[in-house]
C-alpha cells in the first residue's frame, strides 16, 4: 500500500461485502472487508482512513463495534449500513458521532451521498 488510507468495509454478508468493496474499488478508493466485528478487531487497524459497518451482525452489532472503538479512544469516521433503518438506531448513532445512517442496500447514489 502506498501511504494512502483504505475504506474499511465490515459486513457478514459477503455479497453486499463485495459490492460496496467493487463500487468504492472502482471509483479508486482502496479497501479492506472484513465478514465480522471480531475480525476487524484482530486486524492491525492503524491505517483505515474510515469505517463502513453493518449494523445488524453476530456476536457485536456495528453500534457496539463503534462504541469500543470510542472507548479504546479511535475518532475514525463511520458510516453505518442497515437493512432496519429505525429513529433509535439513528439516535444512538448520532450519540457516537456517525454522521451517515444509510439503508442497506446501498443503490447507485452510495458515492454521491457520502461526499464524493
Amino acid at each position: 500500500m502506498t501511504g494512502r488510507r483504505s475504506v474499511t468495509i465490515v459486513d457478514d454478508d459477503a455479497a453486499v461485502l463485495d459490492s460496496i468493496r467493487f463500487i468504492l474499488d472502482v471509483a479508486g478508493y482502496p479497501t479492506e472487508g472484513f465478514a465480522s466485528a471480531a475480525e476487524f478487531l484482530q486486524a492491525n487497524t492503524q491505517h483505515f482512513g474510515c469505517l463502513i459497518l453493518d449494523h445488524h451482525m453476530p456476536q457485536m452489532t456495528g453500534l457496539e463495534l463503534v462504541e469500543r472503538l470510542r472507548a479504546d479512544g479511535a475518532d475514525v469516521p463511520v458510516m453505518l449500513i442497515t437493512g432496519s433503518l429505525s429513529p433509535a438506531i439513528v439516535a444512538r448513532a448520532a450519540e457516537l458521532g456517525i454522521e451517515r445512517v444509510l439503508e442497506k442496500p446501498p443503490g447507485d447514489n452510495f458515492i454521491k451521498a457520502n461526499g464524493s
